[in-house]
């Protein structure tokens, strides 16, 4: 069984290098004080040793796989998460107007890296959660953060970012994936490449946000919206509807983390996505740029 020791005097040290004594006095994170921030990191180096490094073999030898539209995880897999989400760690720097604890991204880093360290394949998941939460608290419309914050922040649904696609790489400008309005809505239409945990059965929703660009968009990234795409319509009263047009076609095998199922996905293929508008059109690059830059720094 892998083995793995959180340095946690070498991750104390780094908080102190950034300050972290500083930033909890802070409005609004009076209540990261010292044994508060050291208790985090202890559960944390737990929770990492013993229940996400031991299964990390597990997701390199019993990879996710997908069978007609739906990506399969391991049962280990599947309660490492439960266990993940009841610990509150997917809410930990996410406002609490929505359930999170609103501490200081500093200790999100520290948390993430244990995360990473013991168990890389597993940590992409919460990570691109929690920035897609972020993304949409920035740039949604109050009536998209009511409906889809709270489940977010709890861990009950995951998140992911869609920009890729086989013919554009990091090149976004020449995108295909289109979006056409339809009333409050609009139809997505198109396919990605490369997102991180873009489908799987350890949550009961994936809040897709993806890029796309509307038929009379200007040219280039100057015409490109975000759209949030949930595999599963949600209703009035938070409860969940009828499956959308969002499926993975197939899973990568990406070095290293076999266990992160990172598909193909495909909008559209019967009768369009419903996709929601977040920020204004042809702005979406700068509002996903939101969600980029709080991964980049995790």
């Amino acid at each position: 069984m892998p083995n793995y020791t959180a340095p946690l005097e070498d991750l104390r040290f780094n908080l102190k290098l950034a300050s972290i004594e500083d930033v909890t006095t802070w409005p609004g994170f009076e209540d990261a004080t010292a044994d508060v921030v050291d208790a985090i990191l202890e559960e944390a180096a737990k929770f990492s040793s013993n229940v996400l490094a031991p299964i990390n073999r597990i997701g390199e030898k019993q990879a996710p796989s997908v069978s007609d539209g739906v990506v399969t995880t391991s049962e280990e897999w599947r309660t490492a998460y439960r266990q993940f989400i009841e610990g509150g760690w997917t809410g930990l720097v996410l406002d609490p107007e929505f359930g999170g604890q609103g501490l200081p991204q500093t200790i999100a880093c520290a948390v993430q890296e244990m995360w990473d360290a013991s168990n890389m394949a597993f940590g992409l998941c919460p990570m691109l959660s929690q920035t897609a939460a972020e993304a949409i608290f920035a740039k949604g419309t109050p009536e998209q953060k009511a409906r889809f914050l709270p489940k977010m922040v709890s861990g009950e649904w995951s998140g992911t970012m869609n920009l890729t696609e086989s013919g554009a790489g990091s090149d976004l400008g020449p995108m295909k994936t289109r979006a056409e309005r339809e009333g409050d809505h609009y139809r997505i239409y198109g396919q990605k490449i490369y997102i991180t945990w873009g489908d799987h059965d350890a949550t009961d929703n994936i809040i897709h946000l993806v890029l796309a660009r509307l038929p009379d968009a200007p040219e280039g990234s100057r015409g490109i919206s975000l759209f949030l795409v949930p595999k599963f319509m949600v209703n009035e009263d938070g409860s969940l509807g009828e499956r959308n047009d969002a499926y993975p076609v197939s899973v990568e095998h990406k070095l290293g983390i076999h266990g992160s199922p990172t598909c193909v996905m495909a909008y559209g293929d019967n009768g369009g996505a419903i996709g929601y508008l977040v920020g204004e059109e042809n702005q979406g690059l700068a509002c996903m740029f939101t969600m980029m830059n709080e991964a980049r720094l995790k």
